[in-house]
């Protein structure tokens, strides 16, 4: 069976839309809004679905990108694919924005990097497999890179420029960069095929948030605390 698929990232003020058939990708949407997502989601969904002819009711499975991200960005889009799943009984795939960038690589080792802002970095890096050899996580760009492992790293980020001067003098200064497309709703959706094939796929209410970094609020808590 050609299984379809709806993929959906808010996560930053880039966010997408994917229609994914049989691990392809029919047609993926770029969205912009820097005033968050949850006011023009649907609507550019239902131009999408009209414009294929598709229905809610015809996907197989429905994607989200989990994080990290804007914490807002992160619940308005996983908690539109979670309703939409549970509402048609249908599977969820949440994927990790750092493991969906890594898709676009090409070497064995790959960097996947996003700006945390405040001076950080949300980093991970993965396999050719997109299996995590170093943990997700949110540190300033030098500390994580005094992380990674040795090899043969290949840099890959939506938006690499904050961060190209940095490895100026570190041992991956002649690593290969890559800048990714900022719609990775497509990328989201391919990976979520493979995982709804291999039986991944799991029931909309028992997935959450890949925040990776605690909100604004639980620091304010801890700090006042």
């Amino acid at each position: 069976m050609t299984a379809q698929i709806l993929s959906i990232d808010t996560t930053t003020e880039f966010g997408s839309l994917a229609l994914v058939q049989g691990g392809d990708v029919l047609e993926e949407v770029l969205l912009h809004s820097s005033s968050g997502f949850g006011h023009i989601l649907f609507s550019h969904l239902e131009r999408l679905l009209a414009k294929h002819g598709w229905r809610v009711a015809d996907f197989d499975c429905f994607a989200a990108a989990s994080g990290p991200g804007s914490f807002t960005g992160v619940r308005v889009g996983l908690a539109a694919a979670k309703g939409l799943a549970a509402t048609m009984e249908k599977p969820l795939v949440a994927v990790s924005n750092l493991q969906a960038v890594a898709w676009f690589g090409s070497a064995p080792l790959r960097a996947a990097v996003l700006d945390a802002r405040r001076g950080q970095v949300y980093g991970a890096v993965y396999s050719a497999a997109l299996e995590a050899v170093s943990p997700e996580t949110v540190a300033s760009f030098p500390r994580w890179l005094a992380s990674l492992p040795d090899g043969n790293i290949e840099f890959l980020s939506t938006d690499f420029d904050p961060f190209r001067h940095a490895l100026a003098g570190t041992r991956f200064e002649r690593s290969p960069l890559r800048d990714v497309p900022r719609a990775l709703a497509g990328a989201v959706g391919r990976i979520a095929a493979t995982r709804l094939a291999r039986g991944l796929a799991g029931d909309p209410a028992g997935i959450d948030a890949n925040y990776v970094r605690r909100s604004d609020a639980e620091l304010f808590w801890k700090d006042t605390g």
